[in-house]
């Protein structure tokens, strides 16, 4: 029997990178895709450390790229297909100073690149033992949650991309492929910043053992890293 695989994109640095150590160190076979592997220096120690790390490279807006890759994987299994790459903006903007071709970027990246990567893999998906397609949402693109108003851009790409999740739900049912929306918690990662609560470790222990578990039951809900649900 051959060890499941998980394709992560982003995995360079901070979540996905250790995404990453932990699957590989768990016996599974990861497709690490960033976009610059020359540039991947930790990325690439794992790999050189044994760990079944291949490295791909991947800018997740480079649409041709992409489906060239799938074309490359051809008909291997993707247990799990996670789309964590993502970015956030400028910060310190608000109501009245939002830049548009930066909010497009934004948009670009976290929303339209996500649905664009399901499309491209999902025979590989299908053709698994598991069948999970996962996108990594943020907390603050859940509209119920917000109290506090403010970061446009980053919210309406998360939650925008809240919504492609439950149609990819409901849309690949019928293919027996799960779809979830994860929040991993606010993480000392350079997008996190220092100050916050958790280390990249503690949010990718919980995120894992979610991947690992998670089945059609789960499919089209939005899940903290610590378990639980949250409101779209």
């Amino acid at each position: 029997m051959t060890n499941p695989t998980i394709l992560i994109t982003g995995a360079n640095r901070g979540i996905g990178l250790e995404l990453s150590e932990q699957f590989a160190e768990d016996g599974w076979q990861v497709l690490a895709c960033c976009r610059n592997p020359a540039d991947a220096g930790e990325l690439q120690a794992l790999s050189d450390k044994g760990l079944a790390i291949e490295i791909q490279a991947l800018d997740v807006t480079n649409y041709e790229q992409m489906a060239a890759l799938a074309d490359q994987l051809g008909n291997r299994p993707i247990d799990i297909l996670l789309s964590n790459a993502g970015i956030y903006g400028s910060k310190g903007t608000g109501f009245g100073d939002i830049d548009a071709q930066e909010w497009r970027q934004v948009l670009e990246v976290n929303t339209i690149a996500p649905l664009m990567l399901v499309q491209e893999f999902v025979k590989q998906v299908a053709a698994s033992q598991q069948k999970l397609v996962a996108i990594i949402s943020s907390k603050v693109g859940s509209i119920a949650d917000n109290s506090s108003g403010g970061s446009y851009i980053y919210r309406s790409s998360k939650t925008a991309v809240n919504q492609v999740v439950k149609s990819l739900s409901i849309d690949l049912a019928d293919r027996g492929i799960s779809v979830i929306s994860l929040h991993p918690g606010w993480v000392q990662t350079e997008m996190g910043g220092p100050n916050a609560e958790i280390s990249t470790g503690e949010s990718v222990s919980g995120l894992k053992g979610i991947l690992q578990t998670a089945g059609l039951a789960q499919s089209g809900h939005f899940i903290e890293y610590d378990g639980n649900s949250i409101p779209w």
